[in-house]
């Protein structure tokens, strides 16, 4: 007889029943039921994302839209101008095609791709700087960065929010003109998608700090410990139990194909709709890679290397 080499067996025999999962399944239930209300939460943020992401893209679709036609008006007014202008038929048709010229050439920038466009280098070039700043920091001054960018996360909501509580509440009472101070309570709550950049940029040395590297030897000591084992045992026990008691429930109530149909999304892909949240997170993937500090490590390198006339690279 071979022997019996099951890994989730071999797991099983180790974890037995004992006094201590008295404590070990009510701690396994809460990660679990706080897990599945994170999730749940996190998959309303999506959605919500999924609404307000075309959203925002149309409120700074029409600006740019407003100012185009603008100055298609103006463009228009001037032309029909040079009519009551004592200028030639020569001169004015150059004055009409260089206006136009003119503004075609300007036009072209006032567009969303070229505001995107800049939207995308002045980002790339912040992170750039943050990560190149952050790269020569003390370990000591690297924590300080990365502990003040996460204080700054409540400190930022909180004023916002505070902001636009008071403003509203002194509606009737203050100066019409001090509502104007929503846009900074705005950008006071959006500035904590500044300090983004600031984890990875400093991370690389904030860990090597002499408490960073205590907590995580004691991280991998607890991680080892029996009782700890036991727990992550206990809790995928869990997790694959109530996968299928929920596909057995479905199976009970007749849900099954309702299910299935949900979760493949058949009419998305049958009417070529691609998914709000795909639409996202494919948007979003072109930006990702910008908080990786070998990715700016590897640009600045390509930077210093200047092309010689021989076709060989020089260094800066």
């Amino acid at each position: 007889m071979t022997p019996d080499h099951n890994p989730a067996r071999t797991e099983e025999s180790r974890f037995r029943g004992a006094l201590d999962d008295v404590i070990i399944i009510p701690l396994v239930f809460v990660a679990l039921a706080a897990n599945k209300i994170l999730r749940f939460m996190l998959s309303i943020l999506m959605r919500l994302l999924d609404y307000a992401f075309p959203l925002a893209m149309q409120i700074v679709w029409l600006p740019l839209f407003a100012v185009r036609v603008l100055g298609n008006i103006i463009v228009a007014v001037m032309s029909g101008a040079l009519r009551f202008l004592p200028l030639s038929e020569t001169e004015r048709q150059q004055w009409r095609t260089s206006v136009r010229r003119h503004w075609s050439r300007l036009r072209r920038r006032i567009s969303y791709r070229a505001f995107e466009h800049a939207v995308y280098v002045a980002f790339e070039g912040g992170m750039a700087w943050v990560f190149q700043k952050c790269r020569h920091l003390t370990p000591n001054t690297a924590l300080l960065v990365i502990l003040a960018a996460v204080l700054w996360l409540p400190i930022s909501f909180g004023a916002a929010t505070a902001m636009h509580a008071v403003l509203f509440a002194k509606v009737t009472s203050w100066p019409a003109w001090v509502q104007l101070l929503h846009p900074l309570a705005t950008v006071i709550a959006k500035s904590k998608l500044l300090v983004l950049p600031v984890y990875p940029a400093a991370w690389p040395q904030a860990r090597k700090h002499p408490f960073v590297q205590r907590v995580f030897k004691s991280y991998e000591t607890i991680r080892s410990l029996y009782v700890t084992k036991k727990t992550g045992f206990r809790y995928r026990q869990a997790e694959t139990t109530g996968v299928a008691a929920v596909e057995r429930l479905e199976r009970t109530a007749g849900f099954t194909s309702a299910i299935r149909w949900l979760r493949n999304a058949h009419v998305a892909e049958r009417f070529g709709v691609e998914k709000p949240t795909q639409k996202l997170r494919s948007f979003f993937s072109q930006w990702s890679i910008q908080f990786s500090a070998e990715y700016y490590e590897l640009k600045e390198r390509q930077a210093s290397e200047i092309p010689s006339p021989d076709g060989g690279k020089l260094r800066a």
